[in-house]
């Protein structure tokens, strides 16, 4: 089937109410059943919670958090943190994000894969099914390799969906099983007790009542099976079981009925909850499988459990920048040596360089030192025609970056590749990231190209006015310096680089005018910093909630202290024993924007989410602008406070004006609100969050009013676009072909009479060849919609894990309404091993006295060979996972030409166990266990050693040849 043909046919069956098949994808609004957002959450904390209390263990830590499925987001955090002071300020903001990208792109597989019998288990496509997970966990660990971790999740959550769906569409839980099915994310493993193609599973249910509806000599065999699902036709092979349903046309086949666990109102609703915990148990087994081949801090990073931003710098590299990139230089140098160790320093650091005619490498690592030497390897030269590729490194930033994020850019000249400020809007209203713009453009000098002379050049308003109109977009700000200032400038960099940083309050008056603007103080808040940019001759005067003021003519006084450096005025406030309404009145006609920030642990996040009528009514994340006059959905989640009671959510107007929307508030659970603004007219919003917390005043135990509000800018357009990948995978050296849509509206509902041309554009971050139309034209009678095709061919040489994200576009005829699709997809080559490591344990030797206050003074030794089979990708790491001793490897050839590495393991006889975790190149991993005890001496065939090489950890290095010790014991376990 074409592609345009699956994605209208995707369409139709998403237009009939309740007709995806699959435990609810986010809410459940009737009854206590668990969705795939439960499911998912409450494996991520449980396993998180794992790798926390295993890390503590390894560091001599206590850890006392009690380990089910009740955990909270909070309640990990705390338990994870390293640091207990009463000054530190734990924020979930990350964390919550990070488990957010996870259950949109695990609901998003009823959208985009509706129709996909492997994606649901659905039909009995056992085999389907785990070739979908198996191919997704190698696409998740392939990214982790690469560090990127945002790809990595979602192309998490699309396979827990596939694996907890088994569990609700098979008969697993109706056989009695209670543990998950491991074979289906082990491929060395077989499907065993399948049900034959033309076995007969099911008999019609009675009077509505699918209770036992299964065959019993189905059950007597333990044959596994899973029900036929179709909405289109109610064809199924003879005596097979139906999914079931109101729209499952097979299920009025004999025999009717059927066998889903969906929710607790499906034809086997009853055993929904049993189904939901095998689902939530299954993957756990799943992420543990990922932690051992990623390591557990590559996981927390893959989990998003991190307390700091990162620190992302765009650096304009031609020949006048000398000074700028000196001063990014010492401001990074400074939060990585003041903040290295503790739980602020950043969570990861993003580089990107660019000039003209070239941009990047992008440069992204958890390695400070390795930030460090990249940055001073960056120079200044070249340049000349003043132009340089700004956008294009700043697009790179933007998708490698975590959602929300902060960025800054250092330029002195106009951006060449202007033509991208669309999709670099774009992917700021998709990521929610905030950029600033540092620009040292008063009278700066770019050398020409070839020229000994220097040219005096400088921004001209135009060019200015882009990245002020993007930092606008952002949240961010464009701050306007001279080099000689920039350093006094940079405090804005450290500002964000602190913990649990919160937007407080956010204005733009553009054009300007005299205004004045009240924000909530509340308990909570430290570290108070107002922003103001503006002309030279802005005024303004701020008043406290106790009435003491202070003018910008003091730049110290009763409320604080502020310097000036270019167009940025920071203000530092002092709010001690002043919670309450606070009120600034700036006096400009003149462009200006106000922005207050602060320090505190209750904050939020949001998404927009979208109703579709599949999947039994729910929602599914939105991609792009929401639709002009038409209703718009948020999922609002609270951070910081089990206490907080949300009063209002409302979309502000964001450029001047004084519309607002007031949001219907639904409470769905955990501090997660479901949010509906209805007739949302063209403009564009910020979301402003308001409530009361009991647990936020830090001199009383009273309710305390706070307000948040998130930076970046929500913007309408009647213009609707969608696409839909039919894989979200690419293997190096191959085309995808991507259909697309364009629809015009009214009042957020498809015009089935207009007609119109758009001008359509594709970008993709990795340069990768592309092809898309330039233009789409609505024909008069088409129903109001367009649709067309962009392919996107990624280079054989594109490294498996490697993230690529396209933004597709329609602009109208008159440049002034433009909407977008942003579509994440990854690089992985084909995985052929499947084979886990082997091991072969050579000896134990254990000299271990019976009394355990003798054991510091006597050691014990393990030994063992592994390797990866002749055909296999290798080994590619060995750690140890449990014991407290030293491990050195060294490198053999096996009797059958295979590679091995030698372990060789010593430690204290106070740590009498030990467990080896291998992983080949293909992310397959096997375990090695071993216990110090008294008895016979095991073991292995030889092997010839050919090279040492041996990497050692410390301690001394064991041969095979070395004599084999007496009184041994070996206990192997191998998962």
């Amino acid at each position: 089937m074409a592609p345009t043909q699956t994605a209208v046919l995707v369409a139709l069956v998403l237009s009939l109410p309740g007709s995806a098949d699959s435990f609810q994808p986010l809410f459940s609004f009737k009854g206590n059943s668990s969705t795939h957002r439960d499911i998912t959450r409450r494996a991520v904390l449980r396993e998180t919670a794992e790798v926390c209390k295993a890390i503590a263990a390894a560091e001599g830590r206590d850890f006392s958090l009690k380990i089910n499925n009740s955990l909270s987001v909070g309640q990990v955090v705390s338990a994870c943190s390293t640091t207990g002071t009463s000054d530190s300020l734990p924020s979930t903001v990350m964390f919550r994000t990070a488990i957010a990208n996870m259950y949109f792109s695990n609901a998003l597989v009823d959208v985009i894969f509706a129709l996909s019998e492997e994606r649901h288990f659905d039909d009995e496509t056992f085999q389907g099914g785990r070739d979908v997970i198996i191919a997704g966990v190698s696409a998740v660990k392939a990214s982790v390799k690469l560090e990127n971790f945002v790809s990595g999740r979602w192309s998490l959550g699309r396979v827990c969906h596939t694996l907890q769906d088994f569990y609700s569409h098979s008969n697993w839980v109706e056989l009695g099983s209670r543990t998950p099915y491991s074979a289906l994310i082990r491929p060395d493993q077989p499907l065993e007790n399948l049900a034959g193609p033309s076995t007969p599973t099911c008999r019609n249910c009675t009077g509505g009542n699918c209770t036992n509806n299964l065959l019993p000599e189905l059950l007597q065999q333990g044959l596994l099976t899973s029900g036929y699902f179709n909405v289109l036709s109610s064809a199924k092979p003879a005596g097979k079981c139906s999914h079931g349903g109101t729209f499952d046309r097979t299920s009025r086949q004999d025999p009717v009925g059927g066998i889903n666990k969906d929710d607790t109102a499906a034809s086997h609703g009853s055993l929904h909850h049993t189904a939901a915990d095998l689902a939530v148990n299954a993957t756990v087994e799943l992420l543990e499988d990922i932690r051992l081949a990623v390591g557990d801090k590559n996981f927390l990073r893959l989990m998003g459990l991190s307390q700091s931003s990162v620190l992302c710098f765009v650096i304009d590299t031609t020949g006048s920048m000398s000074d700028d990139i000196a001063e990014a230089k010492r401001v990074s140098f400074s939060i990585i040596d003041s903040k290295r160790g503790t739980q602020q320093e950043p969570s990861a650091y993003i580089l990107v360089p660019f000039n003209d005619p070239g941009f990047g490498p992008l440069i992204i690592t958890t390695n400070a030192d390795v930030f460090k030497d990249s940055i001073n390897k960056l120079s200044a030269s070249g340049g000349g025609d003043l132009p340089e590729l700004c956008l294009s490194g700043l697009q790179l930033a933007l998708t490698a970056a975590p959602p929300s994020s902060e960025i800054f850019v250092f330029t002195d000249a106009a951006a060449k590749d202007a033509h991208l400020k669309s999709t670099i809007t774009a992917l700021i209203e998709s990521t929610k990231s905030v950029v600033t713009f540092m620009l040292t453009n008063a009278l700066s000098s770019r050398r020409r190209r070839g020229l000994q002379r220097a040219t005096p050049r400088s921004l001209s308003q135009s060019d200015a006015q882009l990245y002020r109109d993007l930092a606008q977009a952002s949240g961010g700000q464009a701050i306007e310096v001279s080099k000689t200032d920039l350093s006094l400038a940079t405090s804005v960099i450290e500002d964000s680089s602190t913990s649990a940083v919160v937007t407080v309050f956010q204005a733009v008056r553009n054009p300007g005018k005299p205004d004045n603007f009240t924000f909530t103080v509340d308990g909570s808040l430290r570290n108070l910093t107002a922003y103001i940019t503006g002309a030279s001759s802005l005024t303004f005067n701020l008043t406290s909630s106790t009435g003491a003021s202070q003018s910008s003519s003091q730049s110290s006084g009763p409320l604080g202290s502020f310097t000036t450096v270019g167009n940025l005025r920071r203000f530092s406030l002092n709010t001690d024993n002043q919670t309450g309404s606070w009120e600034i009145s700036v006096n400009s006609n003149d462009p200006y924007t106000l922005k207050v920030i602060g320090q505190s642990s209750v904050n939020f996040i949001y998404n927009l989410v979208e109703a579709y009528e599949g999947a039994h009514g729910d929602y599914s994340l939105k991609e792009g602008r929401p639709l002009t006059g038409g209703n718009t959905s948020l999922l609002v989640s609270v951070t910081g406070s089990d206490t907080v009671k949300v009063s209002e959510v409302t979309l502000v107007e964001g450029s001047g004006g004084s519309r607002e929307v007031n949001g219907s508030l639904q409470s769905v659970g955990s501090g997660n609100f479901l949010v509906t603004f209805r007739d949302v007219p063209a403009g564009d919003f910020v979301v402003r969050l308001k409530g009361e917390d009991s647990a936020t005043s830090r001199s009383t135990a009273t309710s305390s009013s706070f307000q948040r509000q998130a930076s970046t800018q929500i913007k309408t357009s009647s213009i609707s676009v969608t696409a839909q990948a039919n894989s979200t995978t690419i293997e190096p050296g191959s085309t995808i072909s991507i259909p697309f849509t364009v629809s015009m509206t009214t009042n957020g509902v498809v015009n089935d009479s207009a007609s119109g041309t758009f001008t359509v554009r594709a970008n993709n971050d990795r340069s990768y060849t592309s092809s898309s139309p330039a233009t789409i034209s609505i024909a008069p009678a088409s129903g109001g919609k367009a649709n067309g095709t962009v392919t996107l061919t990624a280079p054989a040489s594109a490294a498996s894990g490697t993230d690529v994200t396209l933004t597709i576009e329609a602009e109208n005829a008159a440049a002034t309404d433009i909407n977008y699709v942003v579509l994440r997809l990854s690089v992985v080559a084909e995985v052929t091993d499947f084979t886990r490591p082997v091991c072969q344990v050579i000896s134990i030797s254990a000299t271990c006295p019976s009394s355990s206050s003798l054991c510091a003074s006597s050691q014990w030794e393990f030994s063992a060979n592994l390797t990866d089979g002749i055909n296999g990708t290798g080994i590619e790491s060995l750690t140890v996972r449990q014991g407290n001793g030293t491990l050195n490897t060294s490198a053999a050839v096996g009797a059958g030409g295979e590679n091995v590495t030698v372990a060789t393991y010593s430690a204290s006889c106070c740590s009498q166990n030990v467990e080896l975790v291998a992983v080949d190149a293909a992310g397959n991993v096997g375990t090695c266990a071993g216990q110090a005890k008294a008895t016979a001496t095991t073991s292995a065939a030889p092997v010839t050693v050919t090279a040492m090489n041996t990497t050692s950890t410390g301690g001394h290095t064991l041969t095979i040849s070395q004599s084999l010790w007496i009184s041994v014991v070996v206990a192997l376990l191998w998962k």
